[in-house]
């Protein structure tokens, strides 16, 4: 099984491109996903930003809250640089297990959403190839606000925030542009499918995978004789 991250800026049609892939069998983990998880009431993330921000980023319910601690982190780069350090291990320890289980499902691939790739750089080894989903950027700023009901000036200084969607396009093996109709953007998908599908690196992966397995059973199989043989020879023999 192979990993393939879908990425880009803020509001370019991300969740779009994903939904193609799901349409189609491909398993999709999202990074947001696992960071609404590891921000639960209780959970060591939850913990950590209660200590390191305060209770003024929470709701009274226990739930944080994401407007507010959004309008702190991204008016400080220090504050976001934190919250990152929080999270991130987390959500990437929420991810690796959701693909370890894909993995023993049989998915020749796997697809997974990660919206600050580049930023974070933590996933860039694991990933077998990068899809960018771009769009205009007055496009992306006009779904940002309306999305979101943001102001123009706050929706500047998010997608600011990010890393420039040329920089990111130039790091990609795909690229899908998301300015047009959403049949437009699919038919792209649809055609990084077929290539994906006609990969063959899945079996390598595999092969390297049964190998250690096999391995692993061999040497369990050859402590367990080892234990017996011991045993057998601790028991005393009779005259």
């Amino acid at each position: 099984m192979f990993i393939v991250g879908v990425t880009g800026g803020i509001a370019t049609g991300k969740s779009t491109v994903c939904d193609v892939f799901r349409e189609y069998g491909i398993p999709v983990i999202d990074a947001d996903v696992a960071a609404r998880k590891v921000v639960e009431p209780g959970r060591k993330a939850w913990r950590l930003i209660k200590k390191e921000f305060g209770d003024a980023v929470f709701h009274k319910d226990g739930q944080l809250n994401r407007e507010i601690l959004g309008e702190i982190i991204f008016d400080s780069v220090e504050k976001r640089r934190k919250l990152n350090e929080i999270t991130h291990p987390e959500i990437y320890s929420e991810m690796f297990w959701a693909a370890v289980k894909c993995f023993f499902q049989g998915h020749q691939f796997i697809v997974m959403d990660l919206p600050l790739l580049f930023e974070s750089g933590s996933m860039l080894d694991y990933l077998y190839k990068i899809i960018v989903v771009t769009c205009e950027e007055d496009l992306q700023l006009q779904r940002l606000m309306e999305r979101n009901s943001m102001s123009e000036s706050k929706a500047k200084k998010r997608i600011s925030a990010q890393m420039s969607l040329e920089r990111k396009c130039e790091q990609a093996h795909f690229v899908v542009e998301n300015s047009g109709t959403i049949q437009d953007t699919r038919e792209q998908v649809l055609q990084i499918l077929y290539i994906l599908r006609s990969y063959k690196a899945h079996w390598k992966l595999r092969a390297v995978a049964g190998l250690c397995c096999t391995g692993l059973v061999s040497f369990l199989i050859w402590i367990g004789f080892k234990f017996l043989y011991s045993q057998q020879s601790a028991v005393p023999r009779r005259r």
